[in-house]
């Protein structure tokens, strides 16, 4: 399995006895506390010089009463040899999101200095930063045009605002200074993820860059008519539009919203002028499903962007595909490829796609040939994302369970990997990450089945330690080789547990069937799968305590917490564990499918809507078998949780009470489906950490 590897200090400056009372001397490691895991800086959104030379990705640093996160940006060269990234933006001077210019001279992002959310501009050797729009809205995202002398830009506005920005600007202050506070509405989504509805879009503009370097103080509607997001609300980014190579045109998906928009996944590609002469135009129309991620060919003959198949499912495989611009003639490419893709980096010849995927327990990057649609893995173990190629430079982040997201640059075949930054090496170098290992068994079906177990810290051969058994959300996710600030494996190990983690049936990277089989399959697949893979990792390793363990699990996982409370026991009728923790998780099946946002998800699931198939969502619902529960329970819930509201968390909280089961509920009134804020992280911590040693030491 793969090590964290420190750069080396080169032999040749370091005599014998050095080297030896280096190796002698060399101050033993501890474990990581949670301190550490908020203090480590996140590093996010690589981008590299189009001839490959340098790099700038941003850093968002804890302030030291550990409360909120300053984010800065940083640069360096790619050439080995070269010294590490260095902060290019001032200290005090916050910004993100950062793009090169076309001469990679420039660098441009998105800072609040102005008072809102603005493009700006500085120069890659550094220097003063220079405003480059100053529009009444914050800029959403932004996408330069390939020769750099305009601009795309999204603004959250009022459709029927139109073009002028001082319009939604101005509802938006009548809206806030109103005396009422009650909000009428007409159609759902009502909130999405953690947000209610205000009634704006995300919309496409466009602006030309002046000879000053200043965008046009109008900028051009060219999404008018769209009822829908670009990029899509809550979490979608620049992937989601793109230039074509002249600079006359752009291409979008987008999600048309009306009544459907909550139980609808058909996101559709338009092609629009970019001066907004003419109105946008559908060009996978036919397709009900998901279409997602334009990418122009290098002479704009050629359109590629991922499609999936099966309407109404998030979750589908999605395949890479090429769309003949003048014909409308379309092929997928890697027909045979069981495995889905999640973006297009495009190479220099035109010939090769580069992506990252799941698969079986990683998230490595392939190559996969336009002309065969054979795929080969180039960058493998741990998990790839923000590729990007310049020159014959390939760069990459990548992160494992052992070190959050770092940047590599790499030869354009894989080879010769490089870490470029080192922000964080000064506190990995402090603490003891743990090993690991995967495992597979004969699950449900007697398919074969992975997983990892993890050893605690300070692991001896010989001696047993107890177990936290951490179960995955999504569900069609993955407990893989990768970093987590929420549910990280290697955390655990520092309390001085051992950690298994199954990749149950439903689970990604494993091929699209081995995904499919839990739709409709919540309770009792994944559960064979669960008690499959328990026993198997008792038997394999020894140091395992299987009679002191605890499971652990968040929003699908939360839903298996409860589900098993009621329908895992011993032969002897005994229960497995000796306590539980249920974050998020789905407590009431059947409500959950009148109250989350997301109605496509409950529905696909459960074969259809509740009044439709009432029997679907009561087949697996954990709140049937509450008269079983017995173990111990912890309960974390949040307020502004609208995936899985919070009184899916208050229900069972109640029925522990009610019951007189050992139980405690942790309560954010703060935080959504995923807890964020530092201090409510290291109180998550500290409270998860005190009910496993209660229980298991």
């Amino acid at each position: 399995m793969p090590r964290l590897r420190l750069r080396p200090i080169p032999l040749l400056l370091l005599g014998l006895l050095p080297i030896l009372a280096t190796a002698a001397d060399a101050p033993a490691r501890r474990p990581m506390t949670v301190q550490d895991m908020i203090r480590f800086d996140r590093i996010a959104e690589p981008a590299l010089s189009r001839d490959g030379s340098r790099v700038v990705f941003s850093v968002a640093s804890l302030d030291a009463a550990g409360v909120k996160r300053h984010t800065s940006l940083w640069v360096g060269e790619t050439k080995e040899g070269a010294a590490a990234p260095h902060r290019l933006l001032a200290e005090g001077v916050e910004g993100g999101t950062p793009a090169f210019s076309p001469d990679g001279k420039t660098v441009y992002f998105i800072s609040s200095k102005s008072g809102s959310d603005q493009l700006w501009r500085v120069s890659a050797a550094g220097g003063t930063p220079v405003q480059v729009t100053d529009y009444p809205l914050d800029v959403g995202a932004y996408k330069l045009s390939p020769d750099g002398k305009a601009l795309a830009l999204s603004f959250a506005v009022f459709t029927d605002c139109g073009k002028d920005l001082a319009c939604t600007q101005a509802r938006m202050k009548a809206n806030e200074e109103r005396k009422a506070t009650g909000v009428i509405f007409d159609k759902i989504f009502i909130r999405h993820w953690d947000t209610w509805a205000d009634g704006t879009r995300n919309q496409l503009f466009t602006a030309a860059i002046g000879p000053d370097g200043k965008a046009a103080a109008a900028p051009v509607l060219v999404s008018a008519g769209i009822d829908g997001d670009i990029p899509s609300k809550p979490f979608g980014d620049t992937s989601e539009f793109a230039w074509s190579p002249d600079g006359q045109s752009l291409a979008f998906d987008v999600r048309i919203a009306g009544r459907s928009e909550p139980w609808s996944t058909n996101f559709d590609i338009y092609l629009v002028p970019a001066d907004g002469s003419a109105a946008p135009r559908n060009l996978t129309a036919n397709n009900l499903a998901w279409d997602a991620g334009p990418v122009f060919s290098h002479d704009g003959k050629t359109l590629y962007y991922r499609a999936m198949k099966v309407p109404g499912f998030e979750a589908d495989r999605f395949g890479l595909m090429a769309m003949n611009l003048a014909t409308g003639v379309t092929r997928e490419i890697d027909p045979n490829w069981d495995r889905s893709a999640d973006g297009i980096t495009l190479s220099a010849d035109g010939k090769t796609i580069y992506t990252g995927t799941d698969d079986i327990g990683q998230h490595p990057l392939f190559a996969v040939d336009i002309a065969s649609g054979k795929a080969k893995k180039i960058i493998a173990d741990g998990s790839v994302s923000a590729v990007a190629l310049g020159g014959n430079t390939l760069m990459f982040a990548r992160n494992s369970m052992k070190y959050p997201d770092q940047v590599y640059v790499a030869r354009m075949d894989g080879s010769h990997v490089r870490k470029l930054s080192r922000n964080d090496d000064a506190l990995l170098a402090q603490v003891a990450m743990a090993d690991y290992e995967q495992f597979s068994f004969p699950g449900w079906n007697d398919e074969k089945v992975y997983g990892f177990v993890l050893k605690p810290w300070n692991w001896q051969p010989g001696k047993k330690y107890p177990v936290v058994y951490l179960i995955h959300g999504g569900p069609q996710g993955s407990f893989g080789d990768d970093w987590s600030y929420r549910w990280n494996p290697e955390w655990y190990a520092s309390q001085g547990y051992a950690a298994v983690m199954v990749d149950f049936h439903g689970s990604v990277g494993y091929g699209q069937a081995f995904t499919d089989a839990i739709s409709q399959h919540w309770g009792d697949r994944p559960l064979e799968d669960l008690q499959k893979g328990w026993a198997a990792a008792l038997q394999k390793y020894s140091y395992l305590d299987g009679d002191k363990a605890c499971a652990l699990g968040a929003s699908y996982g939360g839903y298996m917490v409860y589900w098993l409370a009621g329908n895992w026991s011993r032969a002897d009728g005994s229960k497995p564990f000796r306590c539980l923790v249920d974050h998020d998780g789905v407590f009431d099946n059947r409500m959950m499918g009148y109250a989350t946002e997301e109605l496509w998800f409950s529905e696909h699931e459960n074969g259809g809507t509740v009044w439709e198939n009432p029997a679907g969502y009561e087949r697996f619902n954990p709140i049937d078998h509450v008269k079983d529960w017995t173990t111990p329970m912890l309960v974390v819930h949040s307020q502004h949780d609208y995936r899985i509201p919070v009184e899916q968390g208050i229900g069972a909280f109640t029925a522990l009470q009610r019951k007189g089961v050992e139980s405690k509920y942790l309560y954010f009134p703060d935080e959504s489906h995923w807890v964020l804020k530092p201090q409510n992280s290291v109180l998550w911590h500290d409270t998860v950490a005190a009910w496993l040693k209660e229980h298991l030491q």
